[in-house]
């Protein structure tokens, strides 16, 4: 689905069966910031419409500090704009949390389970509207994307020392897979479900 108000031949549209919160979520502090959707029934997959891979655990030391990644949304084009109609796509890449959490940007709110991602300089960020979006990162030796993070929160939109800040899925492979195997155990064997990975704030992504 490109355009949110002009669905095309190829868009699907699916109720959401249940939604599994991460037991541990902070709202004050957006720890944990991760919930998994259950849609009613499958999505066919086509040529417009494919699933993003989960990286193997291995694979993480070689996505890292400065790796470039994708992000993408319907949210504002700029603090306090209009959102966007349209898809939207925008290269960044992985900031170190040293630079993240200087005494001048976040201040040491990024923890472990967080990943920083825009451009150091500026203007290129994720805004009101894009969280539960994917930090999408190309890994040339499998010439495979992988889902690395989901947005989560962040100062303002494109502000200097202030990048988006990501939920960061590596630290979640436990919890994840067990909700799978749970749901898959749930589901009736007859209609198969997908599932999709957000954050709990301001989610338009389902």
């Amino acid at each position: 689905m490109n355009n949110l108000w002009r669905y095309s031949k190829h868009a699907v549209k699916r109720r959401i069966r249940s939604i599994t919160v991460h037991p541990e979520f902070k709202r004050e502090t957006f720890e944990n910031d991760i919930a998994v959707f259950e849609l009613s029934y499958a999505v066919r997959f086509s040529d417009y419409i494919q699933p993003i891979c989960f990286p193997p655990a291995h694979l993480y030391p070689h996505i890292a500090n400065e790796t470039l990644c994708f992000i993408s949304g319907w949210g504002r084009t700029e603090e306090k704009g209009q959102t966007s109609s349209v898809l939207k796509e925008a290269q960044v890449e992985i900031i170190p949390s040293s630079v993240c959490n200087s005494s001048d940007a976040y201040g040491g709110l990024v923890n472990s389970n967080m990943l920083c991602a825009g451009s150091r300089t500026g203007g290129i960020d994720t805004c009101q509207g894009d969280s539960g979006g994917p930090l999408a990162c190309y890994h040339p030796a499998t010439n495979k994307h992988y889902l690395v993070g989901i947005a989560s929160f962040g100062v303002g939109c494109g502000r200097p020392k202030f990048p988006g800040i990501y939920v960061r899925l590596s630290q979640y492979r436990t919890w994840i897979n067990m909700e799978l195997l749970m749901i898959n155990k749930a589901a009736n064997p007859a209609s198969a479900t997908l599932t999709i990975l957000l954050t709990l704030i301001r989610v338009v992504l389902a």
